[in-house]
């Protein structure tokens, strides 16, 4: 059976989609807090650069056929979870919208562990 690239690409828009809305949220925070939580904004600046890095590398493994692409995909958007958890936990006042975006982690991680995206990835 031939694996289709329809997962895959799926996969590859939603961490798209995650690492950017992980990046306005903590851009926003950092700038937001930086004067009375330092700890606080290196914290979730570090987070950041990790889910980055595991997205960035998950989503180019994904698109090109390497086992470890979904694992990275997942990893990332498990800790884009954790920076929105920290959102919410520091009780930062937030937009509407801002409540919708842990959506696309989630939908992330749901989409690479789809079948479909681990045939993809099979070597």
């Amino acid at each position: 059976m031939r694996a289709h690239p329809r997962a895959a690409i799926a996969t590859a828009v939603a961490g798209i989609l995650c690492g950017w809305a992980t990046a306005v949220i903590a851009s926003d925070l950092i700038s937001g807090w930086w004067r009375s939580d330092r700890l606080f904004c290196v914290a979730i600046g570090f987070l950041t650069a990790v889910s980055a890095s595991a997205l960035i590398g998950g989503l180019i493994a994904l698109l090109l056929r390497r086992w470890m692409g979904p694992l990275l995909t997942v990893v990332g958007s498990i800790v884009a979870l954790l920076i929105f958890a920290g959102l919410f936990v520091a009780g930062a006042k937030l937009s509407p919208v801002v409540y919708a975006m842990p959506v696309l982690p989630v939908a992330s991680v749901l989409l690479a562990l789809l079948p479909a995206t681990r045939r993809w990835a099979r070597p």
